[in-house]
């Protein structure tokens, strides 16, 4: 056998060897690792924010701190995102929440609908403020009443005509009275239709009118040190809160559906008391001696809104 043969042999014979151990099982070949390879993008891409609708915030922590290290452009640092809020905004948006949290069914800016009646009126009613030379009043329905938190508020009432007449809330209208419905005195009533109608469709709102009037407090009758009741008139807002400071703290007290605010254990009677309207603002008075069933004056009012 000539060597040229042998050689050839030899060759085949590692050939066979070599495609052998490429063929053993457990490994891959080239098809095997293409067909992965592309099985792993796809499960990449499916597994994507984009893809499955997840937020950036299931993002790896790397891919995370990676889009953190970068600086932004000069164009995104001279502009907000749309999704910013400026600081005059989201002011605006804490005094409407605190505005709709103060007040009771009565809020500004809603307009009701109802109807309104009348009665001989005096000034006086459930609210227990004095009768008085003021006729523009109205007892509002017991629903928006709502315990005594509608006193003192002053309504816009418009006619289907066009008429308007604005009224403050010095009394209650009990059951027959429907939510919406305002029980004017009869010369506010007059201000809208004829008393002939003795019944009128109606829309309403509340309104901070312009006065010159101040607040005045009232001690109720059997008023002490041990125990008192307190009482807020000719506030142009709607009244949210009374306290009383005692031992260096503000106390709320609970409001009676007669309108006088209450301290059973006679805490802070005499003291300062710190009024608060529906818009938040807030009025501090001075002490005041505990004089039963007497108006004692301050220079105080709160804003026309």
């Amino acid at each position: 056998m000539s060597k040229r043969w042998l050689f050839l042999s030899a060759a085949a014979v590692l050939i066979v060897v070599s495609l052998a151990l490429v063929l053993l099982p457990g490994d891959k070949n080239d098809e095997d690792v293409k067909t992965e390879a592309g099985h792993a993008a796809t499960a990449s891409v499916a597994n994507s924010p984009s893809a499955t609708g997840t937020s950036t915030a299931s993002a790896s922590p790397s891919a995370l701190a990676t889009g953190a290290s970068k600086k932004p452009s000069a164009t995104q640092s001279a502009r907000p995102t749309a999704t910013s809020v400026t600081p005059s905004a989201t002011k605006a948006r804490q005094q409407a929440a605190d505005t709709a949290s103060l007040a009771g069914r009565i809020r500004p800016g809603v307009t009701y609908r109802g109807v309104a009646t009348f009665y001989d009126a005096d000034g006086g009613g459930a609210c227990l403020y004095d009768p008085g030379d003021d006729v523009m009043t109205g007892a509002m329905n017991t629903t928006d009443y709502e315990s005594s938190k509608a006193c003192g508020a002053y309504v816009l009432v418009h006619a289907a005509g066009g008429a308007t007449v604005t009224v403050r809330i010095t009394n209650e209208c009990p059951g027959e009275c429907a939510p919406g419905q305002i029980d004017l005195s009869a010369q506010a009533f007059a201000k809208l239709a004829n008393p002939s109608a003795g019944r009128i469709p109606i829309t309403w709102n509340l309104v901070s009118p312009s006065t010159s009037d101040t607040i005045s407090i009232r001690y109720k009758t059997g008023s002490s040190r041990y125990w008192c009741g307190i009482q807020a008139i000719g506030h142009r807002n709607p009244l949210a809160r009374l306290e009383v400071l005692a031992g260096g703290t503000w106390r709320q007290l609970q409001r009676a559906s007669y309108n006088y605010f209450l301290s059973e254990s006679g805490s802070g009677c005499g003291g300062a008391i710190r009024l608060t309207d529906i818009y938040g603002e807030q009025l501090t008075v001075p002490a005041l001696a505990v004089r039963p069933d007497v108006v004692q004056p301050t220079r105080l009012q709160f804003a026309k809104h």
